[in-house]
């Protein structure tokens, strides 16, 4: 049964395209609970013109931010932050933290959420953020973060691992030298 969303679905799609499902999901849960209408042969045409003219804005839009995204692309944005041992920050920088400091480089507004960031930063170093223009512009920039009163100290993801291997090596030996006392006693 073909069916039109007006709502996104997890797992089914976004809003306002044409699906086809099992007739007994769409009688009994979508078109019930407001999620989907009926696709009609009217309402498909409806939805391939929508469809077009999103299609044109993004194009449009594309063009308009074709020069931003040439000035964004490789650029490096210095951020910083505080930090304690091994290179960990006293909080994270977010992807607000980056717009500010884009927008500031820039002199453009960037929005926080066009920056495609998994999780804050929270190590001092170099990282590389994807920012999500619009449609296919996607320019990369290198964040680095430092620390202002120790610029020279930056750790890499080796050393952060063989510290902590270090930790639980001492924890092993402690672990072994109290088994060893209880076994004297």
């Amino acid at each position: 049964m073909k069916i039109i969303l007006t709502q996104d679905v997890p797992k089914l799609g976004t809003s306002g395209t044409v699906q086809d499902v099992a007739p007994g999901y769409a009688r009994n849960f979508l078109i019930p609970q407001g999620m989907a209408v009926v696709a009609t042969k009217g309402s498909i045409k409806q939805v391939e013109e929508r469809q077009a003219a999103e299609a044109r804005r993004i194009a449009k839009q594309e063009e308009e931010l074709r020069g931003l995204s040439d000035r964004l692309q490789g650029m490096r944005v210095q951020i910083e932050a505080r930090v304690g041992e091994r290179g960990r920050l006293f909080g994270s920088i977010t992807s607000a933290d980056i717009a500010d400091a884009l927008t500031a480089q820039v002199g453009e507004e960037i929005d926080r959420r066009k920056i495609d960031l998994d999780e804050p930063i929270r190590t001092v170093g170099e990282h590389q953020v994807m920012i999500r223009l619009v449609g296919r512009l996607q320019p990369t920039v290198n964040v680095v973060v430092w620390d202002p009163e120790n610029p020279h100290a930056s750790v890499t993801e080796e050393e952060e691992v063989s510290a902590e291997g270090a930790d639980d090596e001492a924890t092993d030996e402690i672990t072994a030298d109290a088994e060893v006392d209880t076994e004297t006693e």
